[in-house]
């Protein structure tokens, strides 16, 4: 199985939307459009291939690093989806299905990066995946690039099934029901931002 192949199972297999970039997917993809989602997808997809790129070229500097200091950075992703929950509840209605400026795209895929890189435990699910794929150091620099690219088109097919679900489901949704989904969304971001405090709280 050829590098490209195996870096799009590996996204397949381990990068099924979930958490809180799931439901910001689903979200701005109700309220915006195919276009909210795939950008929101995309910097998610973009943090992924960040770890994939720190695991497959041995990067140890970042991953120590990373890991050394993962109490803070969860902290800084819990707040931001927090904030961002809080956001969504108090957020007045606008009309259903307009599409936010060129800026408004750019915000949608920097937030979702950021909530995607403030998980440092992710490189080791890539180090999992690839010891379990028989894919070990020392491959030369086009197949680390091939394994990366295809974690990234894998990890981004799933973006793109969800944000085409949520889209289907979104042509049936009127304005008020999406205005108050909109609150539910905000809601269950709350619920995931409180959770990363408790589980860090108990934790130590």
């Amino acid at each position: 199985m050829g590098f490209l192949l195996k870096g799009i199972c590996i996204g397949l297999l381990f990068g099924i939307p979930a958490g809180a970039v799931g439901a910001l997917t689903v979200q701005r993809t109700l309220h915006g459009g195919a276009k909210a989602g795939l950008f929101t997808g995309l910097g998610s997809s973009a943090a992924d291939c960040f770890y994939a790129s720190v695991g497959v070229f041995g990067l140890t500097f970042i991953s120590d690093f990373l890991l050394r200091f993962q109490t803070a950075i969860h902290l800084l992703g819990g707040g931001l989806v927090l904030f961002m929950g809080v956001r969504l509840l108090i957020k007045k209605e606008i009309a259903a299905g307009a599409a936010p400026q060129a800026i408004g795209f750019a915000g949608m895929f920097l937030s979702s990066f950021m909530i995607g890189i403030t998980n440092p435990a992710e490189i080791l699910t890539f180090l999992f995946a690839f010891s379990w794929f028989g894919i070990s150091g020392g491959m030369f620099l086009s197949d680390g690039l091939l394994l990366v690219c295809g974690v990234f088109a894998g990890t981004y097919l799933w973006w793109g099934a969800l944000t085409v679900g949520a889209g289907f489901v979104g042509k049936r949704i009127d304005k008020v029901n999406l205005w108050g989904i909109n609150r539910v969304f905000g809601g269950i971001l709350c619920l995931l931002g409180i959770v990363v405090f408790l589980r860090l709280i108990f934790e130590h």
